[in-house]
């Protein structure tokens, strides 16, 4: 017999088709959600049912708590799996599932409550004797009281949201003159993605690496880490590659990095899969950042590395069963490196792009292994992440691992939209990379040599259909389109990047939507008079903010918009008079 008999997938892109796959592998029937942009996405097609849950926008979609319940109970599934994103971490979704009488593939709510507010996973932390960062995280969250606390820390520090993860409202800061803009900022961002405001504030550790123990739980009080995996190459506090094990740790350090998590998890009484994580100081001192209480997006480098299917674990987890592995079985085998392939423009600051993937084939081959939720022909709309896919190698030693990365990653071909391929081969190529002598600080510090490195995109030879805009086409952003190589010898600067899509889209005295998204900040208001560079207004999309500045001085003698307002590429948002 089947651990469940109907499984609905309340997510979308890769992940849906992944958890799907392992399914249907277990003889588990699934559902599939979708909203009106994904109507046609390969994860709709992946799964036995679909249900249509609503517009494009995700609270209206894949936030509903009450339409994605409806949905399991009306087509008899008897689990939720929620992926990662969206409702994974929200302790509201697995009591309504819960209530409903639908098994939730994850934790408790007590336990996703108990750990997913960072303030109180620090607490709880502190209690099971594991090191954390120095900082502020008391109930008062005032302004006036961060920045009294801010100014004892002292620069430079981390303003981070309490609720969620992945970067959102997450904010470096280093001076007091920018810690009143960018707490603002920081709860704007978190109040957008997680409907919580909360912040905290840490002291920010210099240089650090990023690395996270995977653990399972089971009901039956059993707790098992599954060794490390290190995220330390990041842009914007998001993860771009990540491997296992770390080039940083030894079997000392990792064994008592996994003692540290297990302690921390029996303590919250958590079951089900599960990540810690922490920053690794240069002198090698370790301190707890957050727990991820679901799948994490990085999970296949683990499962190469251990042979284990996470998804199936946590299938059997939620099913009542044991875990199928005990501490001593665990063997790391070999190193695994995932790439994440985003649509995106990283010398436009990581600006998004969109559009109709005239082309997507990634490479196949030995210790090759492509998570998708895209093919030739998807949409790659503004409403979502813009992560398209993860390339994941795994190989008997890290040197081979990288050798095999960049073989795949020069044979990926993706046409219709800009992606961050030729900078993923650029990073894993490079001599910090093959050596391990990286930080978080790395993409920051040397994106402008690593894109000067970067070979150009890998091109399928038959050329695209002559009504389908070139490769290197983004609706996003103004102007011709310009080759990655062409960018890099001249016209846009490296050092330009976080402003470059207003300045881009604005003609004369008009100031425009370089894309298609939502106003959270008018920064200006009618009849003021603006610099040339001032952001003027502030847009959402794929969860990214993008600033818009004033092409020239002048006075805004109009503003046609106001925060929460969805606009279109191209909107006129201010007319500007001398």
């Amino acid at each position: 017999m089947p651990l469940f008999t109907k499984v609905l997938i309340a997510n979308r892109g890769e992940i849906a088709v992944r958890v799907a796959q392992t399914c249907a592998e277990l003889g588990i029937r699934t559902v599939a959600i979708y909203s009106d942009a994904d109507k046609d996405a390969l994860h709709v097609r992946r799964c036995d049912e679909a249900v249509h849950i609503g517009p494009p926008a995700a609270p209206e979609s894949y936030l509903n708590i009450d339409r994605i319940v409806r949905s399991a109970r009306d087509t008899g599934a008897d689990a939720v799996h929620p992926g990662y994103g969206f409702l994974s971490e929200d302790a509201r979704f697995a009591d309504a599932c819960r209530d409903a009488g639908v098994s939730f593939v994850g934790p408790s709510p007590e336990a996703m409550r108990r750990l997913g507010s960072k303030r109180g996973a620090k607490r709880l932390a502190r209690a099971a004797g594991v090191p954390v960062v120095p900082g502020y995280d008391g109930d008062d969250t005032s302004p006036e009281r961060l920045t009294r606390e801010a100014e004892g820390i002292g620069f430079p520090l981390l303003i981070k949201a309490s609720a969620g993860g992945g970067g959102k409202g997450m904010r470096a800061v280093s001076s007091p003159a920018d810690f009143s803009d960018a707490l603002e900022s920081a709860r704007r961002e978190a109040m957008a993605a997680f409907g919580d405001d909360v912040v905290l504030l840490e002291k920010l550790i210099e240089r650090p690496r990023h690395v996270e123990i995977q653990i399972l739980a089971d009901a039956h009080g059993n707790v098992t880490h599954l060794g490390e995996r290190d995220c330390t190459v990041q842009r914007r506090h998001q993860k771009v590659i990540e491997e296992s094990p770390s080039p940083a740790l030894d079997a000392a350090r990792r064994e008592e990095m996994g003692h540290a998590a297990v302690a921390l998890v029996r303590a919250a009484g958590y079951v089900n899969a599960g990540t810690v994580e922490f920053v690794v100081a240069p002198d090698g001192a370790y301190y707890f950042l957050e727990v991820n209480t679901r799948l994490q997006v990085e999970h296949p480098v683990t499962e190469l590395v251990t042979g284990l299917d996470l998804v199936a674990e946590q299938l059997r987890i939620a099913a009542g069963e044991p875990l199928s592995v005990r501490q001593q079985d665990v063997r790391l085998r070999g190193h695994a490196i995932e790439c994440r392939v985003y649509a995106e423009d990283a010398a436009q600051g990581y600006l998004p792009s969109t559009g109709t993937l005239t082309r997507f084939a990634p490479p196949l081959g030995a210790g090759i292994r492509n998570d998708a939720g895209v093919r030739a022909g998807s949409e790659v709309t503004p409403y979502y992440d813009a992560m398209l896919a993860k390339l994941i190698v795994h190989a008997p030693t890290r040197d081979a691992a990288i050798g095999r990365a960049l073989f795949a990653l020069r044979r990926y071909a993706v046409g219709g939209v800009t992606t961050n391929l030729p900078l993923l081969t650029a990073i894993v190529d490079s001599p910090e990379f093959r050596s391990g002598d990286v930080s978080t600080r790395f993409l920051d510090e040397r994106l402008k040599q690593l894109l000067e490195h970067a070979p150009e995109p890998h091109v399928i030879d038959e050329p695209p259909p002559a009504t389908v805009p070139p490769i290197d086409y983004n609706p996003w952003r103004g102007g011709r389109a310009v080759s990655p190589r062409a960018r890099r010898r001249g016209g846009l600067r490296v050092d330009d990047v976080a402003r470059v899509g207003g300045e881009a889209s604005a003609a004369g005295g008009r100031v425009t939507a370089p894309l298609t998204g939502t106003v959270v900040k008018v920064g200006a208001k009618e009849g003021e008079s603006v610099a040339a560079g001032q952001t003027v207004f502030v847009l959402e999309a794929m969860k990214m903010e993008i600033a818009v500045e004033a092409p020239r001085a002048g006075r805004l003698t109009r503003i046609a918009c106001a925060p929460g307002d969805l606009v279109q590429r191209g909107t006129v948002l201010a007319e500007i008079g001398e």
